[in-house]
């Protein structure tokens, strides 16, 4: 079972089912081509192709959207946000799926008055990721300069392959988790959605 596997391991794994998805292959790839700071491809276009391949569904089967988070924080305006968000229309036109870009740095600019509670500036597009609704989702992708993939997994990947979503209450309200978790319950019925936390504070699920 890869879930069993040493992390390297299943990094290795993670990216052999990602590369069953040939939409995410061509983001990834035209994303290391704009050479956004501290970028990676990142939420549900990760975690939904694994559920996919697990359950014998197709790669690419109920992915909303592909993410992109990338860190700048020379520049917190919105101008200079949108002009990336606009490189990027360009740079994935004529793909089959909607990719989105954000700037990582600016989150707490807007994040209160979107979910309602107030967010830290993030120092990294890992810090960001670190902060998903759930462990399980808190994974990302990237290509390095040489070809290789980064990938970055602070709760490991266990869940990820177990279809296991586990909360992260460290940000995020609790209804944002209850609302994510019963939308992907209702594509993917295999999965066990664990109970939000009496006591609030970060749960970490396996690291291998």
């Amino acid at each position: 079972m890869i879930s069993r596997l040493p992390l390297d391991e299943q990094s290795a794994a993670l990216q052999a089912v990602l590369s069953r998805n040939d939409v995410l292959l061509e983001v990834l790839s035209r994303t290391a081509a704009m050479g956004l700071p501290d970028w990676y491809l990142t939420a549900g276009c990760l975690f939904q192709t694994v559920w996919n391949v697990v359950t014998d569904r197709s790669p690419t089967s109920g992915i909303k959207d592909y993410d992109v988070f990338y860190f700048d924080d020379s520049d917190l305006s919105w101008e200079a946000e949108d002009a990336v968000i606009r490189a990027g229309q360009e740079a994935f036109g004529g793909l089959p799926a909607q990719v989105e870009i954000r700037n990582e740095a600016r989150v707490h600019l807007w994040y209160e008055q979107k979910f309602g509670v107030p967010c830290d500036p993030h120092t990294s597009t890992e810090s960001a990721i670190d902060c998903f609704a759930a462990t399980t989702c808190c994974v990302g992708v990237r290509l390095e300069p040489d070809g290789r993939w980064r990938v970055y997994a602070p709760h490991g990947l266990a869940d990820v392959f177990n279809l296991v979503v586990r909360p992260n209450p460290v940000l995020a309200p609790q209804e944002v988790y209850e609302t994510k978790a019963a939308r992907w319950r209702q594509q993917w019925p295999e999965l066990t959605v664990l109970d939000w936390p009496a006591v609030p504070g970060p749960l970490t699920g396996p690291s291998s």
